[in-house]
């Protein structure tokens, strides 16, 4: 069974910081485009970091700079490393593999 697990959420004050992690199973992970994506109560789920085939990454515009993403492929694991947190980043963060499978997700609360 293809399989994507995230954890590492959580509450956290504005500008504070969080690693989310992202496990996969039942797929080759290293060959893998492997992103993440957020949905916020009321908005359409946004991509804001990924992995192309190239081993390139990119960003959306709102989170370059403050969030990085990383893999281990030996662990099948992605990361999101995200700094200088907003309360706008308050969202469901899902690791996602296009048209084939999405995690469950992790929520994400910035607040004070």
């Amino acid at each position: 069974e293809v399989q994507l697990v995230e954890s590492g959420g959580g509450w956290v004050q504005p500008g504070g910081s969080l690693r989310l992690s992202c496990e996969g199973s039942g797929f080759t992970f290293s060959n893998s485009i492997m992103t993440w994506a957020r949905q916020a109560p009321g908005k359409e789920l946004e991509f804001l970091s990924g992995f192309l085939r190239d081993g390139s990454t990119y960003y959306l515009e709102s989170v370059r700079g403050r969030f990085t993403i990383s893999r281990d492929n030996a662990k099948n694991a992605v990361y999101l490393e995200m700094n200088r947190l907003k309360p706008e980043d308050t969202a469901v963060y899902y690791c996602d593999i296009p048209q084939l499978v999405r995690g469950r997700g992790t929520q994400v609360t910035v607040s004070s």
